[in-house]
């Protein structure tokens, strides 16, 4: 009941908060900290991932729990008092989706995501309120489906066009201090959480044993990196392709924005190549710089017949793990179809087959149960119309390195006859489009 209680406590300041915003819109907020109580800092653990990664000082959730009033109690008067000092965060490198590279992510303790969380409860009810429908990541109700659906219908409704591919080299690793800084104060002027903000931007960043202070960025994988990542390419993408570069341009154009994933589609070649000549200079002002090979412009409309006889054939392009193509309907009609990359199938089956190989000496029943999850796992997501084909190559691959791996785990070969066997008692989940727009229409017309 004591928790039923906080929630509401914490969901009504909240929509206080929104409110103001809503009714003030440009002018920057003074006080906000005052909402940031005992019950606010209950919520905001709560609401923290308890099963994640330690930060340096090694601490749990569960070890944070044991004296949770106190902890909790003590952390509140740290950081209203000024005196809270935010902890270096640890980095880890995490392999990327061409399996070349890989991602550095940082790691905070648990206490200081329990604070960035309660701090990401205060902001955000403000900048929903600015965030433009353009924008699709890491914000509440929103998603990475929802993104693709948005660019789905508006190409479609253009019948093609030219798509820019946009990717910012290093994103959060180079995100300049000074102007994101800059930005917040134009909406938020509160000392506890503008003291707070420039703590988490400053904190050292802990790899290897070595202790570093970068001067840009902001960790990936911080609790609050994301809503800052947000309100910096509101201020320096959004609003400005919606201020700026919309009006002065020929035809129809929009911007579909996840993270700092996004693509920009038009229906007129010179207003994209307008744009993809302006871009660069855009990110430039803010510190940020554009990658020279990812970045690229794409003919993206149905194959269209040239005077000469020859084709137009369209380009493709990915976009949060999907590749987009036209193809043909059975209709014979023309569509955006989008099927799992290349890059990000291959990670999948990889770290499948990785998974297999390190666990083939656990019982079948186990085994089964977790192979299913991330099967489940992977059908929710990349499970959309359109895409069956690479849904089931998938259940395939999974099933052959399932076999391999367990008929490696004895000197007694298994043979196929055998494992089909074993699969009618635990059979793998059937490979569903999750998101399919034919079950949607079928539901709503019941």
């Amino acid at each position: 009941m004591t928790g039923t209680q906080s929630l509401d406590n914490v969901s009504t300041k909240q929509q206080r908060i929104a409110m103001l915003a809503q009714r003030k819109p440009g002018v920057a907020v003074t006080s906000l900290s005052h909402h940031i109580d005992i019950e606010w800092l209950k919520e905001a653990y709560q609401r923290t991932r308890k099963g994640g990664a330690v930060g340096i000082d090694g601490q749990t959730a569960k070890d944070y729990e044991a004296r949770l009033e106190e902890n909790l109690q003590q952390l509140l008067d740290r950081a209203k008092g000024g005196t809270y000092r935010a902890p270096p965060v640890k980095r880890v490198h995490i392999p990327k989706g061409d399996g070349k590279s890989t991602r550095p992510i940082g790691i905070p303790t648990f206490e200081d995501k329990v604070l960035q969380r309660a701090a990401v409860m205060a902001l955000e009810p403000i900048y929903e309120q600015d965030f433009m429908d353009c924008s699709y990541g890491f914000r509440p109700r929103r998603s990475a489906h929802q993104a693709l659906a948005s660019f789905w219908k508006q190409m479609m409704a253009m019948g093609g066009g030219w798509v820019v591919e946009v990717d910012i080299r290093k994103f959060f690793d180079t995100l300049d201090h000074r102007h994101l800084q800059a930005i917040v104060r134009q909406r938020v002027r509160d000392g506890v959480l503008l003291r707070l903000i420039g703590k988490w931007l400053n904190a050292g960043v802990m790899e290897d044993g070595a202790l570093s202070y970068p001067e840009a960025g902001t960790p990936q994988g911080g609790v609050i990196s994301p809503l800052l990542a947000n309100v910096y390419l509101h201020e320096v993408l959004d609003t400005w392709f919606e201020r700026d570069v919309k009006p002065r341009l020929l035809g129809r154009a929009f911007l579909v924005r996840y993270a700092d994933d996004f693509v920009i589609g038009f229906s007129s070649e010179a207003d994209a190549r307008r744009v993809m000549d302006v871009l660069p200079k855009r990110m430039g002002k803010y510190g940020l710089t554009l990658h020279p090979e990812k970045t690229r412009l794409i003919r993206f409309h149905p194959p269209r017949q040239r005077r000469d006889g020859g084709i137009d054939e369209p380009g493709t392009f990915d976009l949060l793990g999907f590749t987009h193509l036209w193809t043909k309907s059975r209709k014979g009609r023309w569509y955006i179809r989008r099927k799992t990359a290349k890059g990000r199938l291959r990670r999948s089956l990889t770290a499948i087959a990785q998974w297999c190989r390190s666990n083939r000496h656990r019982p079948i029943r186990e085994q089964h149960k977790t192979l299913s999850q991330k099967l489940r796992g992977h059908f929710g997501y990349y499970g959309i119309t359109g895409n069956a084909e690479a849904l089931a190559r998938f259940r395939r691959s999974v099933e052959c390195t399932w076999y391999r791996w367990l008929a490696r785990r004895s000197w007694r070969p298994m043979s196929w006859e055998r494992f089909s066997a074993l699969q009618r008692v635990f059979p793998l989940p059937p490979a569903i489009a999750v998101h399919s727009v034919l079950r949607r229409a079928a539901k709503s017309a019941t």
